[in-house]
């Protein structure tokens, strides 16, 4: 038997609200996404949904371990609903394209860093950046070959 949102929701502790709802089916559909467009998004289907009701589920989601927060350096915080396991993310340069991507060496290989300098450590980010393969074959259309000196984007923000 299959799971639903509500039974989730409950099982972590909040209430099943209509905000909720509009967010995890967002989130269904669009892994990898910004708190603004999550919002714009909800609101084709709960059109009275306010940005600040968007944030204030997102934090909720995080804290109960249905969401997860990203952050990829000079980029807006994204959300995904793939949580409790060990995957990192590759951004793309140019596009702002972002893939999971699994661990390659085993379980939680990088929980262990060569001086954890007092902290003990639950968890580790990585992301891997580069070029996607639509954006290398759009470079090379253009004759700007296959580096990434010349990035237009920096984590999903457009320069």
């Amino acid at each position: 038997m299959e799971t639903t949102w509500d039974d989730r929701l409950r099982q972590a502790g909040l209430r099943v609200t209509r905000p909720r709802l509009a967010v995890l089916d967002v989130l269904v559909e669009r892994p990898h996404v910004d708190a603004e467009t999550i919002a714009t998004a909800a609101r084709a289907v709960h059109p009275s949904i306010s940005p600040q009701a968007v944030y204030g589920v997102l934090k909720a989601l995080v804290g109960s371990g249905l969401a997860r927060r990203i952050e990829p350096a000079g980029g807006p915080a994204l959300y995904e609903l793939r949580v409790g396991d060990n995957h990192h993310h590759l951004v793309c340069r140019e596009c702002g394209r972002v893939a999971d991507v699994d661990c390659v060496v085993g379980a939680a290989p990088c929980l262990a860093p060569s001086d954890a300098a007092g902290f003990v450590v639950d968890e580790a980010e990585v992301v891997f950046w580069g070029l996607c393969a639509d954006c290398q074959v759009a470079r090379r259309q253009h004759g700007y070959g296959t580096g990434t000196t010349s990035s237009s984007i920096r984590g999903g923000v457009r320069a």
